[in-house]
């Protein structure tokens, strides 16, 4: 083997090795201190494609559970303003026993009678109660038109929908009903069937909530079988708020467990394995000192030139 000084063939190797481990070096030390196996698109580029992806779905879940749990906190209250008017309701019917009684006489009865239409027009007060600016309450079939709004006609109703899922508009939905207390409380007393309240106070349509005290109905117009079908109709709107809130519950529950599931996936995609990349970390913190240490050594063979040039 020649003896050079131009070219010194075991430095220029050692400096070679040296950088590759002192790169792998530092690559092993910024994956353990991010906890990150794609720290670069270089290391990766197909997984973290993927993983941007699934962090999207993740982000959009947790939005579209938010969304569930304030639809749910929208139906409780309407819930609560529907009981309401069913305790109402049942104070109305108490009034209308108590006016039945031989033993009451006018003035007594008109006492009962003047509660009766107070109760009425707070009821329709309560119909006007917003959750956060939004109506609880429809009095048509949609925000869009001004088609009466008909309790039981699932034609005449009105719904809003819930997103339950990452992919929006195009994924499941839950309709969530803005509730028809005006017209479930608007009575055909002919049939017993409810009515579009816009027909209140023609024929035998009566309305158990009034706007003012000129729509207001005394107890004598009204029969005992009318009270009951209200409250009947009362008790369907709690039970269709029910319904929505069980399947919102359902939703949750699957959209958490989906949120989970992809957490767990983009987990395995992108984080680092601690022990694997530890005895990485070990293997070329060694081999940077022994490529250095070597290096060192290596420039120092030219010395040998100069001893036979002196």
């Amino acid at each position: 083997m020649p003896l050079t000084v131009n070219t010194n063939s075991a430095a220029a190797s050692a400096n070679y090795h040296l950088s590759r481990n002192q790169s792998a070096l530092q690559k092993s030390l910024t994956r353990l201190s991010s906890g990150s196996r794609i720290v670069q698109p270089v290391d990766d580029a197909g997984g973290l494609a993927v993983s941007m992806k699934l962090e999207s779905a993740i982000t959009r879940l947790n939005g579209a559970q938010k969304n569930v749990q304030n639809a749910t906190s929208f139906l409780e209250v309407q819930d609560g303003i529907l009981s309401s008017a069913g305790k109402i309701l049942n104070r109305m019917i108490e009034l209308k026993g108590l006016s039945d009684d031989v033993m009451k006489n006018a003035s007594d009865t008109e006492n009962y009678n003047r509660e009766f239409k107070d109760l009425q027009q707070q009821i329709y007060d309560m119909t006007a109660l917003k959750f956060n600016g939004v109506s609880m309450f429809a009095q048509f079939s949609s925000e869009t038109n001004n088609a009466e709004g008909v309790f039981n006609d699932t034609a005449l109703d009105n719904t809003v929908s819930v997103y339950v899922s990452a992919d929006g508009s195009v994924g499941p939905t839950v309709s969530v009903n803005k509730s028809l207390l005006l017209s479930a409380l608007t009575i055909d007393a002919g049939t017993l069937a409810a009515g579009a309240f816009s027909t209140a106070g023609t024929g035998n349509v009566k309305s158990f909530a009034s706007e003012n005290a000129a729509t207001r109905i005394n107890l004598s117009d009204i029969s005992v079988g009318a009270f009951t079908q209200a409250i009947q109709n009362i008790a369907t709107l709690r039970a269709d708020n029910g319904a929505s809130m069980s399947r919102l519950r359902f939703a949750g529950e699957e959209m958490g467990m989906q949120e989970t599931n992809l957490i767990a996936a983009n987990g395995r995609i992108v984080d680092v394995d601690i022990a694997a990349e530890s005895t990485r970390l070990a293997k070329y913190n060694v081999l940077v000192q022994a490529s250095a240490s070597l290096l060192a050594q290596a420039n120092t063979t030219a010395d040998i030139a100069l001893m036979l040039l002196r």
